[in-house]
């Protein structure tokens, strides 16, 4: 989830937790606490691109870092806020509460979060909502700007973290409830298309969770296309892509490759375009790939030119888009 969100849902908690008693500075304590597990920014510093892909939702968002940094927050609070009436256990169970959302919360995502670290580099992702969901965030960021200018002692504060928190909560639920009505139709139909896969995955397309991305397999090669759940028809448009793995013979260097098949969970297509090799990651999805179903990936990787991926991810995610290109997505999420 992006950073605004995480801060207003860890402003909401705090006010939740011990807004009575601290005030405000409860909500900051939760915005920092909800915030700590992105400190892994920073191994940008010093990592190549491909590692730090790695590195980002690694260990910082696994549970041994929760039972790490809870007690420091909790010690750290307990220390500054004296005298107070809150036992140290009850920070704990705040701080370590704060954290464990966050990292689940991370989760729904298709990064994917590596809960496991560093006993095991299996990521978990739900696959449920997309990285940055106006439905899902503003419920909280309405809450922590009402609660910042609300004074401490009003009886509306807590009507407002628990809107904040409750809204929130309840849409997660629906995601759910999308994300597996979507998986029985797109099984249903990858069976009567006779379209044969060892794995696959469906996620929601840009910014809502209607219409979804849907990916479906094997080691020669991907069938891609959408499918939302206002969709009448009961087929999906599928775009074949190959895997291509020869092309990879062309490279002189592959230190890079394996941390990225291993980042993309085997989700990967390798192209050349003109004089240059690209590595797609097919989780991230395509640059409006509802209007434009042989778009580029999102994520691609220049593997002869390393230096040139500072910004992979998303990597035009925007481009192309359009008030025409909004139109047509909704269009398309309403099964037009």
């Amino acid at each position: 989830m992006d950073s605004i969100t995480h801060l207003a849902l860890g402003a909401c908690m705090g006010e939740a937790f011990a807004g009575k008693t601290l005030g405000k500075k409860a909500m900051l304590w939760g915005a920092i606490a909800q915030s700590i597990p992105d400190i892994d920014f920073i191994s940008a510093l010093w990592m190549d691109t491909s590692s730090g892909l790695l590195a980002h939702r690694g260990f910082t968002h696994s549970f041994l870092f929760c039972a790490f940094i809870t007690p420091l927050f909790a010690l750290l609070a307990e220390y500054l806020h004296r005298p107070h009436n809150i036992r140290l256990g009850k920070w704990m169970l705040f701080f370590g509460g704060v954290i464990i959302a966050h990292i689940f919360i991370d989760a729904f995502n298709n990064y994917g979060v590596g809960w496991w670290e560093p006993f095991s580099h299996q990521r978990i992702s739900f696959n449920a909502i997309y990285v940055a969901d106006p439905f899902f965030s503003l419920w909280p960021a309405i809450a922590c700007v009402a609660l910042i200018y609300l004074k401490k002692r009003l009886p509306q504060r807590k009507k407002w973290w628990q809107m904040g928190l409750g809204v929130s909560a309840l849409y997660l639920v629906y995601c759910l409830v999308n994300k597996s009505t979507i998986d029985r139709e797109v099984k249903n139909t990858l069976q009567q298309q006779q379209i044969h896969y060892t794995r696959y995955f469906t996620s929601p397309a840009p910014l809502q969770n209607w219409l979804w991305y849907v990916v479906a397999g094997n080691d020669s090669g991907y069938h891609v296309g959408f499918r939302s759940t206002f969709d009448r028809k009961k087929g999906i448009n599928f775009q074949y892509f190959p895997r291509n793995d020869s092309l990879l013979k062309l490279l002189s260097s592959k230190e890079d490759l394996p941390k990225l098949i291993r980042f993309s969970q085997q989700f990967y297509t390798v192209e050349k375009w003109g004089d240059t090799l690209v590595f797609n990651d097919l989780r991230f999805g395509q640059m409006i790939g509802w209007q434009h179903p042989l778009g580029k990936f999102v994520f691609h990787y220049y593997l002869l030119q390393p230096a040139d991926n500072a910004l992979v991810v998303q990597r035009g995610r925007l481009e192309g888009w359009n008030w025409n290109t909004i139109k047509i997505l909704l269009n398309r999420i309403l099964g037009n």
